[in-house]
């Protein structure tokens, strides 16, 4: 919005020229989603707490989080409202992939959103049906897959075709099985971070990294001259999605204020699922989509541990791999503390990011 009102000034005070640039653009989404994310934050939690939408902790779960029973939850709309209002403000809103980007996270969220309101405030225990649930995930994979490949003729050339990191001429072209392999990035993403999300921060500080990573990605990505030097695929008029990424890191930093330990206010299903689809959504965009396994790395791993957990489960007869999935509470039930556990998944993924990034250069 910001950009459509300010930029045209510079024809008059050239000043204004700045607004032209991406970097400057998120630069100031970043800071504007923190701040929504500070002030807006204490009167959330307020509100959570009049309402009394607060977290029920699992029976089977740790021990050690019963006291976290009652803490404010859903605070996903938090984030959802500082990355949203700063990504209007500053990204160019007719950019049909700021567009695509905002439809997944709107949409990944609302299915949290229903999730979330039906176990807290209706009091229904599941929440919504797991198969209600999936087949929502899988209509917006699918709007997302159709749009890119049909939708956006600047991509025909290219839409089908697979990066493989580390490998410069690797393109292969899947052609029709792109569309369920785009379904299985996006939902994929969205419920390994919603898996994720157990401890106190756990969640978000990986989101940021990872987000902060393919800021980077799609910024090269949608620049034709870093694109040609890095040799890697140019899609035009992706950078713009630099300035939405710059908004998660914002609102994600905004919301670790009050979910680092002890946690004031959770996150819930609302802001785990957008997050999460969001990422697997940038992922798609930018052609780095098998790049998620590595930048996303810790929540694949988290996804795997409850895969590997239940199937072995179930075949064992009812013997387990880990202590308790996922597999941060395994730690947990080893006897390492919470801030501990965040703390090297923290790292972990950071080491993760920095690895996935060397793969632009390393061809």
């Amino acid at each position: 919005m910001l950009y459509y009102i300010l930029y045209p000034l510079h024809e008059v005070y050239s000043a204004f020229n700045v607004f032209k640039y991406i970097t400057f653009r998120t630069a100031y989404a970043v800071l504007t989603a923190f701040l929504i994310s500070l002030f807006i934050g204490p009167w959330l939690i307020r509100k959570l707490k009049e309402y009394q939408i607060g977290e029920n902790i699992r029976e089977d779960g740790p021990r050690s989080h019963i006291v976290k029973t009652g803490t404010p939850t859903m605070g996903g709309i938090l984030i959802l409202m500082a990355l949203f209002i700063p990504t209007l403000l500053w990204a160019d809103i007719k950019n049909s992939y700021i567009i695509l980007i905002l439809f997944s996270t709107l949409g990944f969220g609302l299915i949290g959103f229903a999730d979330d309101y039906l176990k807290v405030v209706r009091k229904r225990s599941m929440g919504l049906g797991a198969k209600e649930k999936f087949a929502a995930q899988i209509f917006i994979g699918l709007c997302i897959a159709i749009v890119i490949i049909y939708f956006m003729p600047e991509r025909a050339s290219y839409a089908t075709r697979l990066g493989v990191p580390f490998f410069k001429k690797v393109i292969p072209d899947i052609g029709l099985f792109y569309i369920p392999f785009v379904m299985l990035v996006v939902v994929g993403a969205s419920n390994a971070v919603n898996l994720t999300d157990g401890l106190d921060g756990l969640a978000i500080g990986p989101i940021i990294i990872a987000t902060a990573a393919y800021m980077a990605i799609i910024y090269v990505t949608g620049h034709y001259k870093f694109a040609d030097y890095l040799d890697i695929q140019y899609v035009k008029g992706s950078g713009e999605v630099t300035v939405f990424c710059g908004a998660v890191v914002g609102a994600s930093l905004g919301f670790l204020w009050f979910n680092s330990y002890p946690a004031q206010m959770f996150m819930g299903n609302v802001g785990s699922l957008a997050l999460g689809g969001a990422l697997g959504t940038v992922a798609v965009i930018s052609k780095h989509e098998l790049l998620l396994v590595l930048i996303g790395g810790v929540f694949v791993i988290e996804a795997l541990s409850v895969i590997m957990q239940v199937a072995y489960f179930k075949l064992s007869n009812g013997r387990r791999i880990f202590r308790m999935a996922p597999l941060h509470h395994h730690f947990e039930e080893k006897g390492w503390e919470e801030p501990k556990v965040i703390v090297r998944f923290w790292i972990i993924a950071l080491v993760l990011a920095l690895l996935a990034l060397s793969t632009l250069k390393l061809r």
